[in-house]
């Protein structure tokens, strides 16, 4: 019955819950530029407020180098906890989130003031309907709205907003540049945040308009650059072409000894420890019926572009199996005209996507012994580890996963698809590396959002589902 109540306010109520989310999106959160140090910490605050307004115990905790007036280097992260209800027997969740926002570059491009929200119809030729434009719409100001609206909707038909559940709130303010403090944060923390059993992110997607779905897994990431160097200058080639090793070209030929003729990674040991498809996994995703050729269109390529891994479909390559990815190769001249040179270094960004189970720090010590292995004659390597992350994988069968489920399919009338991705959420991998916690991804966007680009929007049909969907959890938590 509460969980009803809670559903039909969330219905009486949107045009209210529509005002507040555009309220916060008005605030230019934007975190990776020191101009916006200040409005950072309004959204902080403006969070922290609603959340004590909710009835949980609410504040906004330091992040970095403290100072003598208690303000730290870093964006603060808005914390809140919530007593359970005394009968309440269900997992303590922690609910992450981010209240920190992606520049706005090209400001041209944008249709409207990216933080004066407009709400507005669909235009010809756009899909979907009525829908919230501006920065942070969906990533992930809409998001978080989504779930503080359900604890409003909980609060005013009964009380308690979570519905008697045990909740640890951890808003961000430095997902879009990087996370750089959360981690000191956490371990900072540790104790208390270690008494969570799982935790819920919602900053994700579903597989389509009224297709709702779980991801149940994300990859992890090391992410590195090489750089391999020969003479110390730049060199006519014309004198030295033919007598001595160009960097360029050395490099090439190593980084194309990365994968055998099945596509598979040549690096000794990069496989120990990957988990194996099951064949209930292999088989439930061959029910989703994805259309490999479709999608490869899309991005302009032909059917004959379906390339990866010897074995596996497109979609196990993307959500279960790791990668390595040459994603920017220079060296030497590139400017206008001509200029003959043998350059004295070349580099590469070099980044690894792993699965559950895999160890950045492990794939990275692997990559740099394989990269010292294939030296050439009279070369150097300089190698550097820019950062990592670990994947997760949540049970699919874990009771949290399928009480999401449940609230899921009672929110919406669908049973949601459950999906992994073949992105990263960096900060999932450091929760189970750190905290042991495994991560469930509830989220509600659509893959035309425009996330990080001009014109981002959030469609209102997505955004009641995420508040109908949060509320019902509530509801199948305490009735756990």
């Amino acid at each position: 019955m509460s969980t009803s109540t809670a559903l039909d306010w969330l219905t009486a109520n949107q045009p209210a819950s529509i005002d507040r989310w555009i309220d916060w999106l008005k605030i230019p959160s934007i975190s990776t530029d020191p101009a916006y140090r200040d409005k950072c910490r309004d959204a902080a605050e403006w969070c922290r407020a609603r959340l004590e307004d909710l009835g949980f115990k609410a504040w906004l905790a330091e992040t970095g180098d403290v100072d003598a007036a208690g303000r730290g280097s870093g964006h603060p992260v808005v914390m809140a906890t919530i007593d359970p209800a005394p009968s309440y027997q269900g997992p303590h969740v922690l609910f992450y989130g981010h209240y920190d926002v992606q520049p706005v570059d090209p400001i041209d491009l944008w249709e409207s003031p990216p933080f004066e929200p407009v709400l507005r119809d669909a235009k010809p030729g756009e899909g979907g309907g009525r829908r919230v434009v501006a920065r942070g719409a969906v990533d992930d100001k809409g998001q978080v709205m989504t779930f503080l609206e359900a604890c409003r909707a909980w609060k005013e038909t009964t009380g308690h907003p979570t519905g008697g559940a045990r909740y640890t709130i951890m808003i961000e303010g430095e997902e879009e540049s990087g996370s750089m403090n959360l981690p000191r944060f956490v371990k900072d923390h540790k104790k208390s945040l270690a008494n969570c059993d799982v935790c819920l992110i919602s900053d994700t997607g579903m597989l389509g308009r009224n297709q709702p779905a779980i991801t149940y897994g994300v990859r992890g990431l090391a992410y590195t650059q090489v750089t391999l160097h020969a003479a110390n200058q730049d060199l006519h080639s014309g004198l030295w072409g033919g007598r001595c090793p160009n960097p360029i070209t050395e490099l090439a030929r190593v980084l194309a000894k990365l994968h055998d003729d099945k596509r598979r990674i040549t690096i000794p040991g990069f496989y120990k420890g990957v988990v194996p498809l099951s064949k209930q996994e292999r088989a439930n995703w061959k029910k989703l019926k994805f259309n490999a050729a479709a999608a490869l269109k899309k991005i302009g390529l032909p059917k004959a572009a379906d390339i990866g891994e010897a074995g596996y479909t497109a979609m196990e390559r993307e959500w279960g199996r790791p990668t390595a990815e040459i994603n920017g190769i220079w060296g030497g001249y590139t400017g206008p005209g001509a200029k003959t040179v043998i350059p004295a270094h070349a580099s590469a960004k070099v980044s690894f996507r792993l699965v559950a189970n895999q160890d950045p720090r492990k794939v990275t010590k692997l990559f740099f012994a394989w990269c010292r292995k294939h030296t050439p004659p009279g070369c150097r390597w300089e190698l550097v580890d820019h950062h990592g992350g670990f994947g997760v994988t949540t049970p699919i069968d874990s009771p949290a996963m399928q009480a999401a489920s449940r609230a899921l399919r009672s929110a919406s009338g669908k049973s949601p698809a459950l999906i992994k991705s073949g992105g990263s959420i960096p900060v999932a991998g450091m929760l189970k590396d750190v905290l042991g916690l495994d991560t469930i991804f509830m989220g509600f966007g659509l893959d035309d959002d425009r996330v990080h680009s001009p014109n981002e929007k959030f469609e209102v049909d997505c955004f009641t589902l995420g508040c109908r969907a949060h509320a019902a959890f509530f509801g199948e938590l305490a009735a756990s």
